[in-house]
């Protein structure tokens, strides 16, 4: 079974999503602003606390650069290349193992929430779900393509 359009369409949609989420933080740490809070109160604390840059480069950058990147092999799916979609799947459990600890900074160490940092994780998790669906898929379609390869098939006897 190949992967279904609705599947690359959604992963699509989430990876530009964290996009914009990674690259709005992203542009507010190097104009120096803190977004506002809107349902939460710890964006602050969150964002400038010492765990938001990683040798100096904001952690949110390299949220954008991920989501680019799985945004842009989704595209490139979307163009019969169904290696790409597969690739982006792969590299999901590096964003949601990202984000699982960064969710944990958030709680138990810096003890706040930030908004815009809990959407990334949302969009991870939900990439890395899709991705899942997108492994299972795959491997599904791979086995069958085995199977039906490695049965004889008759042929035309005299």
């Amino acid at each position: 079974m190949k992967i279904p359009n609705w599947l690359t369409l959604t992963f699509l949609a989430v990876s530009f999503l964290g996009f914009l989420d990674a690259t709005y933080l992203t542009a507010q740490h190097y104009l120096g602003t803190i977004p506002p809070c809107v349902i939460t109160t710890g964006c602050e604390a969150v964002l400038t606390s010492a765990y938001s840059v990683i040798f100096g480069i904001p952690v949110a950058l390299f949220g954008s650069i991920y989501y680019l990147v799985l945004f842009l092999l989704a595209v490139f799916s979307l163009d019969m290349k169904r290696e790409a979609i597969r690739f982006a799947a792969i590299l999901t459990p590096v964003g949601f193992l990202a984000s699982l600890y960064l969710v944990y900074l958030q709680l138990f160490v810096i003890e706040e929430i930030c908004t815009y940092c809990a959407v990334s994780a949302a969009a991870s998790t939900t990439l890395f779900i899709l991705g899942l669906f997108m492994i299972r898929k795959s491997s599904k379609s791979k086995a069958a393509l085995q199977n039906a390869s490695s049965h004889e098939r008759p042929g035309i006897r005299a």
